[in-house]
């Protein structure tokens, strides 16, 4: 795919991703709406990745990085376009973005029901840690 291009996303974007998710992402989250999206770019203008193919949203990752620790979520391909090593860049821009700022282990929230979102992790060459749970509250009303 040597017309692949990868970039972060702009505010201009946001639409895009957020009807994108609703067809190539797994499950859904409260902040999956345009002001949760805008708070990050905002925030992080380098976090949300895009994967383009001849001008078509074809996959994104979330490269978040608190200084601490980095995270990736919504790692979501276009079903079409599976298979065709979209993932695996966007993947390497988000740890070369890491290891840029200074990260020293990514880590994933994969949906334990998402067998091939699982395979895919496996393939990139990450491991589940099953003595961790995941503990969450929602904040806010």
């Amino acid at each position: 795919m040597s017309d692949l291009h990868i970039r972060c996303a702009t505010l201009s974007d946001l639409d895009a991703v957020l009807a994108f998710w609703k067809v190539a992402a797994e499950g859904t989250s409260i902040s999956d709406d345009r002001e949760g999206v805008e708070q990050l770019v905002a925030r992080d203008p380098e976090a949300l990745i895009l994967a383009e193919y001849d001008g078509e949203l074809v996959g994104t990752v979330i490269a978040g990085f608190d200084g601490w620790r980095c995270h990736l979520y919504r790692l979501a391909v276009h079903p079409d376009r599976r298979r065709l090593g979209i993932g695996s860049a966007l993947l390497a821009a988000a740890e070369e973005r890491f290891v840029r700022l200074g990260g020293r282990r990514g880590d994933a929230m994969v949906l334990q029901r998402n067998e091939t979102a699982q395979h895919a992790w496996r393939s990139a060459g990450y491991t589940p840690e099953e003595h961790w749970r995941r503990w969450v509250k929602p904040l806010g009303a």
